[in-house]
Formats: C-alpha cells, sequence, structure tokens
C-alpha cells in the first residue's frame, strides 16, 4: 500500500486529468480489440488522409460520463503511418450542448496521454472508465472536442511521425464531416482549431506541428498547448530506466519498433531468454496499461533485458528508427503560436532537451510562450501548468491572441503539494 501510495501521483501525469480513479469499463462496451468497428473497409488505401471511413453513435452513454456534450461520435479514418504507409485510426469527436452561436464554432484537439503498447488502453475505450474533466471543461466553453486514438491500430507509442500524422488526419476528418450519419456543425472555413496535449498527449500534439506544413498544408490551426514534452526518446528512457517511471521504456520500445519490422525483430532477438529480466517478462508490457507497467517494471534498469545492454540501442538498425522517429524538431517547424510549459526539474525528460527544441525553433521563426517552472516535477507540472494551458487555448481559440516572436522566462507556480 506504501508502494502505491507513492506511485499514484506519478501515474496522474500520464493519464488525462479525471473525475476519480480508473475503473473497469462498462462491460456492455468492446474494447478494441474485440470490437469489428475497429477496422478499415477493403480498398481504404487509395482514399486520402482524412477520410471517413466508418462512423457511429459511440456506444453506451459516453457524453453523459464526460458531460457538457450532446453526443459522442466514434470515427475511423484514413492515415498515415510513420513510413508513409496507408493506415487507419479512430478519434471520437464530443459536440458541446450548447455549441458557440452562428458559424463560429471552436475545435480542440485533445491528445490523452495513454503512453501504452496495449491498442485496449486506446482513448476511445478508456474514456469510460476514466472520463476526462479536461474534455468537459472544453466543452462547456462551447468548444467541440475530438480525442483521437494516435498511436494507431498497432498502439505505437512514441512512434512520432504516425502520432502527429493520426492527429492532423483526426481533425482532417472531423471538418470536412457531412454525412447522412451526422454533421458536426464545424464551420471549417470560419472554425478555429487547437491541439493540447501533455506529456505523451505532446509527444502526439508537438509531432503534429511540426509535420503540418508538409503534410496537411490546407489545415489552419490556431495554436498548441504543449506541457512535458519529452523531445528526445533516448534521454527519456537514460532517466527513468531503474527508477519508479521505468515502466515506461517497455511500450515506447516496442511501440517505436512496431513501425519498423527489421528493428522490431533485431530487438526481439536481443531480449534475454531467461533470467530475472527475460524475454516474456519485456513483452508482457504488450497488454499492460500504464498504471499496470510503471507497477510492474518500477526500479528495473530496462537494460538489463538486453544481451548487450545499452549497447542494443546503438546498432544501425535501431538507430535509423529513433532519429527517424524519436526526436522532435527533425521534420519541420510549427507555422501556429505554440504554449510550452515544463518542469525544470522533470524527472522523466531533461529539462534541457525541451530548452533546446524551443531554442531550434525559435531560431526558425516559430512563435513560442514557453515558461519553465521552479518548483514541481513531471507529474506536478501537469497540473501547476493546467490553468496557464486553458487562459492560452482560450485565447487562440476566441481569436484574441497576439503572437510576437518567443519568449522564455521561469514561473513559479505551486499549485499541487507534489514534488514529482
Amino acid at each position: 500500500m506504501l508502494f502505491l501510495a507513492g506511485l499514484l501521483p506519478l501515474i496522474g501525469s500520464f493519464l488525462p486529468l479525471v473525475s476519480g480513479l480508473p475503473t473497469s469499463p462498462s462491460a456492455t462496451i468492446r474494447p478494441p480489440s474485440q470490437d469489428p468497428f475497429y477496422s478499415a473497409p477493403d480498398g481504404y488505401e487509395t482514399t486520402r488522409p482524412g477520410t471517413i471511413l466508418r462512423l457511429r453513435r459511440a456506444p453506451g452513454n459516453l457524453e453523459a460520463l464526460v458531460g457538457n456534450a450532446s453526443a459522442a461520435y466514434n470515427v475511423v479514418y484514413r492515415t498515415t503511418d510513420s513510413q508513409y504507409r496507408p493506415t487507419w485510426s479512430v478519434t471520437t469527436v464530443f459536440i458541446p450542448s450548447r455549441p458557440r452561436p452562428g458559424n463560429t464554432s471552436a475545435l480542440l484537439s485533445y491528445q490523452i496521454a495513454y503512453d501504452s503498447y496495449d491498442v485496449d488502453a486506446s482513448p476511445s475505450y478508456a474514456m469510460y472508465a476514466a472520463p476526462p474533466v479536461d474534455v468537459s471543461i472544453a466543452l462547456s466553453q462551447g468548444w467541440h472536442v475530438n480525442v483521437p486514438d494516435y498511436e494507431g491500430p498497432q498502439a505505437a507509442f512514441t512512434a512520432g511521425v504516425l502520432s502527429g500524422h493520426s492527429t492532423l488526419d483526426s481533425i482532417r476528418s472531423i471538418l470536412s464531416a457531412n454525412t447522412t450519419t451526422a454533421t458536426f456543425h464545424i464551420h471549417a472555413s470560419t472554425s478555429r482549431t487547437a491541439l493540447w496535449g501533455y506529456s505523451g498527449g505532446a509527444l502526439a500534439s508537438e509531432w503534429a506541428t511540426e509535420l503540418q506544413q508538409k503534410y496537411a498544408p490546407e489545415l489552419r490551426l490556431a495554436g498548441a498547448a504543449l506541457g512535458g514534452l519529452t523531445p528526445n526518446i533516448t534521454n527519456v528512457m537514460n532517466t527513468v530506466t531503474g527508477t519508479i517511471s521505468a515502466g515506461l521504456v517497455p511500450g515506447s520500445v516496442l511501440g517505436l519498433a512496431s513501425q519498423y519490422p527489421d528493428a522490431y525483430a533485431f530487438l526481439l532477438r536481443q531480449l534475454k531468454p531467461d533470467g530475472p529480466h527475460n524475454r516474456t517478462s519485456y513483452l508482457a508490457a504488450q497488454h499492460m496499461t500504464l498504471p499496470e507497467a510503471l507497477a510492474f517494471f518500477a526500479g528495473q534498469d530496462m537494460y538489463d533485458y538486453f544481451r548487450h545492454g545499452r549497447a542494443t540501442f546503438l546498432a544501425p538498425v535501431v538507430q535509423h528508427t529513433i532519429l527517424r522517429d524519436g526526436y522532435m524538431g527533425t521534420h519541420g517547424v510549427p507555422r501556429m503560436p505554440i504554449f510550452a510549459y515544463k518542469a525544470i526539474h522533470d524527472e522523466v525528460s531533461p529539462v534541457a532537451d525541451t530548452d533546446a527544441l524551443v531554442q531550434q525553433y525559435c531560431g526558425r521563426g516559430a512563435t513560442i510562450r514557453y515558461e519553465r517552472n521552479r518548483v514541481g516535477g513531471h507529474s506536478a507540472e501537469a497540473i501547476n501548468g493546467h490553468a496557464r494551458a486553458l487562459q492560452f487555448l482560450a485565447s487562440v481559440l476566441n481569436g484574441l491572441y497576439s503572437p510576437s516572436g518567443c519568449t522564455i522566462r521561469d514561473v513559479t507556480v505551486n499549485v499541487t503539494d507534489s514534488a514529482l
């Protein structure tokens, strides 16, 4: 019990802000691995990215669980994987109970940090157990809300290119929706769209911002709030191994490698067949949610699972994967205003990595407000930065934000007593 009491604040940093601890989803709602809806029809590969392939009213009472929503829909849409091959994903769209009047609609794309290599941890299913308070807050403002399963059908956790493509195409699908099944009443020509994510959710959001200009240039994004950024996957692995956050590693390794079959096969061959740190234990992460993985792997040196330890990840086939898909800032520069917030003492991702990313973008003409918090760590900053992120999002979605170059400053915001 003492261990779990110490673990819960950390778990909260990766899960959405919810009204209570997660419980099991309703038995009437089938998980993605068992629901035929989670599939793409034959020939979908020839459709354009963002095309709606399937659409349904979300089963059960999801809109009531979340609150402030008149309806919720699941959308299967065409997107593009990390190797620029056709794939598909699912998003959940919430219609506000009291939409903005006239043609002043706003859309918030809210990327939840689900940080798992298990497709059944996808937000479209997990939200039944843990309705995000942030979605309800956004809906109360009259905003439409998009919550994509941005890791795709393989739950490719940390695959940046796929996550960015999937996020952008979820927005495309919603803005173009006008079917006999549902019209979301979003005025694409006049609506403003913003992105928000923390930690794993910021990973997907950031990759969407840097890929947008080349991949989805027609999208007009008003801004993005990015909290607890993890710009360098290698440094995250090196930082969390042997700590209470070690459970992040196997899902991220397997998820990223799933986009590169040669790297995936190589890594599996390198796992030790027996001993206390063996292949079977490592691959158990395939069916774990983040809280389960954190509890199972806490304190372990995750490199001990591999025959050659850390050197395994220096192999050319692995480096190719990481260089293409694991480092932010390699695919473009965000062209919309960014609010980035990070704890200086972040114990999951070194603040220096985010400092370097922001400096890189600022040097290339980006508009960024970057606030480094002197107090708290990764978990605490999700709470400490919450109000500032909402304020920024309201400003850009209301057309009141006046961007002007880059501003970088240290702040002291202490909303929570958590030191993590």
